[in-house]
Parts: C-alpha cells; structure tokens; sequence
C-alpha cells in the first residue's frame, strides 16, 4: 500500500473499532478496488463511528465514492444483515446527484417515518429529475404501507398530498411524473383511476407505461381489458410493463400470451413472464414453469423456481391443488 499504513488501535479498542480503521484507511488506498469483504466495518455505524466515515469520505475522488457507493448497495443485497442506512441518509445531502439517488435506492428497506420528510425536500427541492423521480418511488412505498395499516394515517395523508401536488405541477419532467403516477398507484386515492386513464390517453410513451404499471399496481379490475391488449404491443418497455400487470392483477386470460413471452429473446421480458405466470397461477402456468425449470437456460431457471416457490408458498401446504402433483 506504498506510504500507507495501518494505525495501531489505541489501548482498549474494540475489534469492530479496529476493523473499521482497516476499511478506511483501504478506501483511501486507490492503488486497489473497493473490497466488498471489508464493507461489513461500515454497517450500524454509531455516531462517532459516522464522524470518521464522513471525514474518509472528504478524502476520496468522486469516482471513489462512486465505487464505494455501488459497492455498498451490492453487498447489502448478498447480506441481509447489513446496515448501511447511517451513510445513506447522510449521502441524500451529497453534492452529486447520482450518489443522492443510489443514496435513496439503499434506503429503499427503511420504514421509517422519519425518513419522509428529507425524501419530500428531494422531491420538491433537488435540481435534477432522477434524483425526485427516485425519491417519488420511494415515498410510494409509505402509501403502501398506509394501506397496510403499519404507518400513522397522518404521514399517509401527507406523502398522499405531496404526490398528488407534484403529479399536477406543471412544469415536472415527464420522467418524474410517471414515477409520481406509479407512486401513487399504492394508494385508495379516490382520484387515481382518472390519472391513470388520462396518463394512458396521453401522447407520450413516458405517461403510458407509467399507467401500465400503476394498472397493475392498482389491482382494480378495470383495466384487465386494457392490459390484455397491452400484450401484444411491439413496444418491448409498454409490452415490459403489460406482462408485469398482468401478474400484479392475476389476469388468467394472459396465461396464453405469457407462455408465448417464455421464449421472448428480451431476457427481461421473458423474465417477467415468468414472474407473472407464478402470480397467476393454474395447471397451464404451473406446467410451463417446471419445464423451465428444467431448461438449459440457467437464467431461466432460476426465475422460474424463484415463481414456484412463491406460487407454491401462496397455495400452502394444506389447499395444494391436485395441479402440483408430479407430471
């Protein structure tokens, strides 16, 4: 690590002060990547712990930072147990907009309420649209929530009116508006269904497929029809979002189109599909997906066993049909 060295802990320190003395004195080492194995060092920082993170942070190049921050998000996604939430919301106030939105994406597990209020500044204060457009969905969830019961009807009311009043502003990016709709569309908003028609009356691709999604999102049976017709739209991002609501609305007459989507040569087409027929469900949908899962594709299979798993799991142990029987 040419003139680099470690620090010797002071007397009495922990092995996770230690360890987190390693991981930033590394960050600073850019003669070597970003090692995820050290990442562990940064989860359930405590607040003096922070204050030496933040002071590492000053330090390194913005392409660094890029780095650490991707690395962050992978590792969190192969652990479970890791807690990188500290940084995150820290990182929400961070001078380059790509790191503020992959800042909102890591924080995307955190139901905290607290939480609502420096994502409605993003949403109505930061200059640049991936960045609001991040913090939109990322509200949506608190809807979902709400609608769940698990956070007060007060903070839902809030996002509820922020949403909504962004969607009307005028003068919001396309991009931005349509994760505001899909946002939305985790509510029981009395007026959703009018926005969702009017987005997917609208001219441009941006409101439609943003509609498509909120269709499905919505589980109102009203747009079954619409979205059946979606599956056969040669637009790969509309057709994208017509597989995935066909799924989310548990629409059996779409079983035929998606087991033609199987062999889709647009993986992630092909791939929602698979989830959609695992929504689904029936002889039909159960049968295409064991086929697959027995297929050379690896990427495939694994989506298919990933859709019978939770095909299986939503039809217990005790109400398995007679469809599940080995062919």
């Amino acid at each position: 690590m040419s003139n680099l060295s470690i620090p010797h802990a002071p007397a009495g320190a922990s092995q996770r002060q230690v360890s987190l003395q390693r991981t930033l004195l590394a960050l600073l080492d850019t003669s070597h990547a970003v090692a995820n194995s050290q990442l562990d060092a940064l989860s359930d920082l405590s607040r003096s712990q922070q204050e030496q993170f933040q002071a590492t942070w000053a330090s390194l190049s913005d392409q660094r930072r890029r780095d650490l921050v991707t690395a962050l998000i992978e590792f969190a996604e192969d652990h479970i147990d890791a807690n990188f939430a500290a940084i995150y919301r820290w990182l929400l106030e961070d001078g380059d907009p790509w790191i503020r939105t992959q800042a909102i994406e890591g924080l995307w597990e955190d139901e905290d309420v607290r939480l609502i209020t420096p994502l409605i500044h993003r949403l109505e204060r930061d200059p640049d649209p991936d960045v609001r457009a991040a913090a939109a969905l990322s509200l949506g969830r608190f809807l979902l929530l709400g609608e769940y019961g698990q956070i007060d009807a007060g903070a839902v009311q809030r996002v509820t009116a922020i949403l909504l009043a962004a969607y009307r502003r005028a003068q919001e990016e396309l991009s931005v508006q349509r994760r505001l709709l899909e946002a939305l569309a985790n509510s029981s908003l009395p007026e959703l269904p009018a926005l969702i028609l009017s987005a997917y009356q609208a001219d441009d691709d941006t409101l439609r497929i943003g509609a498509l999604f909120a269709m499905g999102r919505s589980a109102d049976p009203r747009w079954n029809r619409t979205v059946l017709q979606e599956l056969d739209n040669n637009d790969s991002a509309m057709l994208f979002e017509a597989v995935r609501a066909s799924g989310e609305l548990e629409l059996e007459e779409a079983v035929p189109h998606l087991l033609r989507l199987l062999g889709d040569e647009d993986i992630e087409i092909r791939d929602a599909a698979v989830w959609a027929l695992g929504r689904i469900g029936g002889r039909e949908a159960w049968r295409a997906l064991k086929a697959c899962c027995t297929s050379g594709d690896e990427g495939l299979a694994e989506a298919a066993e990933n859709a019978l798993a939770e095909l299986e799991f939503m039809a217990g142990d005790d109400t398995m049909p007679s469809f599940f029987a080995p062919i």
